[in-house]
C-alpha cells in the first residue's frame, strides 16, 4: 500500500507542471472552461481605432507580414487586423467581468495583435475566428503564437481551458526560440524579428514567480543546462 501511494504522489508531482489538475492553476493562470457571464457585443465593448493597423507594421519592422503563415503582402489592404486572443475568447475567459477601460486596453494592446489574412483570420472551415489555442494552431511561429497567449492571457488575468493549456504546453516544450520567424522566399535563410514582448523566459520557467529562474526550476522545465546564449540565463539564481 505504502509503494502505491508514494508512485501515486510521484506521478502527481511528475504532471504538476503539465495539466494543474490538482489545483487548477498552470503557468499562473486558471485552469477551467470558458464562460460566458455577461452578454458579448464585439463593436460596442471592444472598440478599435484602424489607426492600429499602422502601429502593427510598425512594431513588425515596417513589413506587412502575416506570422501565421509567413507571407508577405503588398497592402494592409490584403490583410486583417488580428486579435492573437479573439475578443470573445478574451470575453469567455474573463473579461466578460472586466471594465469598459479593460476591455478597450485589451483591444488595442499590441501585444495582442498581429495582420492575418481575411482567409485565416476570419470564420471558415480553415480560419481561426474565435478559436482558442486548443482549437487552433498557426501553421508557422506556433512558439511565438503560444508564447503570446501566455503573455496576453497572464496581463489580463484570463483563464485558460484545460486542452489549451495541455497544448500549449506540447508547444513550448519543443521551442528552442520564441521570437517571430520572417519567413525569406525560397532559397534564401528566414530571419527572426524581435517583437514586444517582456520576460518571456520568466512566464515560461519561474515556476514561484519570484523573478528568478532556480536550477530545479530549470530541469523541471527540461531547459537544463542552461548556457549564457539562452534566454532564461539572465535570470538564473543558482
Amino acid at each position: 500500500m505504502m509503494g502505491i501511494i508514494r508512485s501515486s504522489m510521484y506521478l502527481v508531482v511528475l504532471l504538476a507542471s503539465f495539466s494543474s489538475l490538482g489545483n487548477e492553476m498552470w503557468r499562473g493562470l486558471v485552469v477551467k472552461e470558458e464562460h460566458r457571464c455577461s452578454p458579448y457585443d464585439k463593436k460596442s465593448q471592444y472598440p478599435y481605432p484602424a489607426s492600429v493597423e499602422s502601429a502593427i507594421v510598425d512594431s513588425m519592422g515596417g513589413q506587412i507580414y502575416g506570422p501565421y503563415t509567413g507571407t508577405y503582402y503588398q497592402s494592409t489592404s490584403e490583410t486583417d487586423i488580428e486579435h492573437i486572443i479573439a475578443a470573445s475568447e478574451g470575453h469567455d475567459s474573463g473579461l466578460c467581468a472586466a471594465s469598459p477601460e479593460t476591455r478597450k486596453a485589451f483591444a488595442t494592446d499590441l501585444l495582442n495583435l498581429t495582420l492575418a489574412s481575411p482567409a485565416v483570420n476570419r470564420c471558415s472551415s480553415t480560419g481561426k475566428c474565435g478559436l482558442d489555442a486548443g482549437e487552433w494552431l498557426p501553421p508557422r511561429n506556433q512558439c511565438w503564437f503560444a508564447l503570446r497567449v501566455i503573455e496576453i492571457k497572464t496581463k489580463y488575468g484570463l483563464s485558460v481551458n484545460p486542452v489549451e493549456a495541455n497544448t500549449l504546453e506540447s508547444v513550448i516544450n519543443n521551442c528552442p526560440s520564441f521570437e517571430m520567424v520572417f519567413y525569406a522566399p525560397a532559397g534564401s535563410a528566414p530571419t527572426k524579428y524581435v517583437t514586444q514582448s517582456t520576460g518571456h523566459a520568466l512566464s515560461l520557467y519561474d515556476d514561484n514567480n519570484n523573478g528568478r529562474i532556480t536550477c530545479a526550476e530549470a530541469r523541471n522545465h527540461g531547459i537544463a543546462p542552461v548556457t549564457a546564449h539562452d534566454p532564461a540565463y539572465a535570470f538564473m539564481s543558482d
